[in-house]
């Protein structure tokens, strides 16, 4: 599958960039990969020291990782940094009709914007840096309608929280949902 938009953060990417190095790798498509630090970082500074050691030592790894592979990174300073899910809609990273994928279990909420979007691991945020394609089977579908009139207060908040009851909070892995 090729991916349209990787989105990487300080988290899942330290061991990806390390693997890229020891096999001589570099990264495939650089204007499609883009980084942003958010995981480890304080919502009341931009302190790169504010949430302790590891954290730090995460965000500078990631900043030396795109200085030397060439990836745009949103740090602690950027105009730009958010949070990864936030930042690729309204910077227009993510589009309609894209795949994208981001080693974060929340990746999928880009779905909302009518990409296919999904959260993959550390060895898979390798694979896409390398090559941007990831070996994927067909997915199944499942197509979810909601009829009838929405009673006042009811948000759609409300409604995929009643669809999640019925399928289980599992019910939607393997499937592309509609």
């Amino acid at each position: 599958l090729y991916i349209d938009r990787h989105l990487v953060h300080e988290v899942t990417s330290p061991q990806a960039f390390d693997g890229l190095r020891e096999k001589g790798r570099k990264v495939r498509q650089v204007s499609k990969t883009f980084a942003t630090m958010d995981h480890n970082v304080s919502t009341t500074t931009k302190d790169i020291n504010a949430s302790g050691e590891m954290a730090r030592i995460q965000m500078e790894t990631l900043s030396k990782n795109c200085e030397e592979f060439g990836v745009t990174l949103y740090d602690l300073n950027h105009k730009y940094q958010g949070i990864v899910h936030v930042m690729g809609p309204e910077l227009g990273i993510t589009l309609p009709g894209m795949t994208i994928v981001c080693g974060d279990s929340h990746t999928a909420t880009h779905g909302a914007f009518g990409s296919l979007a999904f959260g993959i691991g550390t060895s898979e945020v390798e694979h896409v840096l390398a090559t941007q394609t990831l070996k994927q089977a067909r997915a199944k579908t499942m197509k979810i309608e909601v009829k009838g009139k929405v009673a006042p207060g009811i948000t759609a908040k409300d409604i995929v929280l009643a669809i999640i009851g019925k399928t289980t909070a599992a019910g939607g892995t393997g499937y592309v949902v509609e």
